[in-house]
């Protein structure tokens, strides 16, 4: 039977700490190529739902028992991932607690948009203004 060539499918989640003030965001130093500060993330494994994965790629990679809140949206620029045409859903998120790097995390850091690192990997400084202008308006991402 013939199977499609697709793209891989990850999901991404934007941790806002509720117990902190202003509610920062939890961001990763990537242990792996392509390097810099990401989103937590990762791929959607078989059997497994989008928000599934979400929650799970959260925990592994934080220690972070997160909620979704809402889905911020679909990112599927072929050239977004340097290593493979990979689409995402970034889903924005709720926890407390303090983040703590695991799986391919090298290092956690809590950061509001006035505090981003320089080195922000993948597609990840598009995703992040789309965060700020949600926080903003309560509007999700544009199709793209």
């Amino acid at each position: 039977m013939y199977k499609p060539v697709t793209p891989l499918l990850a999901a991404d989640t934007i941790i806002e700490l509720a117990d902190l003030p202003g509610r920062p965001f939890v961001l990763i130093e990537r242990a792996n190529p392509p390097y810099g500060w990401a989103i937590p993330g990762g791929f959607v494994d078989v059997g497994e739902t989008l928000e599934q994965a979400a929650i799970r790629e959260a925990q592994e990679e934080t220690g972070l028992n997160v909620t979704l809140i809402t889905l911020l949206g679909l990112y599927s620029n072929p050239q977004r991932d340097p290593r493979n045409h990979t689409v995402t859903a970034v889903y924005v998120a709720e926890a407390t607690g303090t983040p703590v790097a695991a799986d391919d995390a090298k290092l956690c850091g809590v950061f509001s948009m006035d505090t981003l690192p320089e080195k922000l990997a993948f597609d990840h400084a598009l995703v992040l203004a789309d965060y700020q202008c949600f926080r903003r308006t309560d509007k999700v991402a544009p199709l793209r």
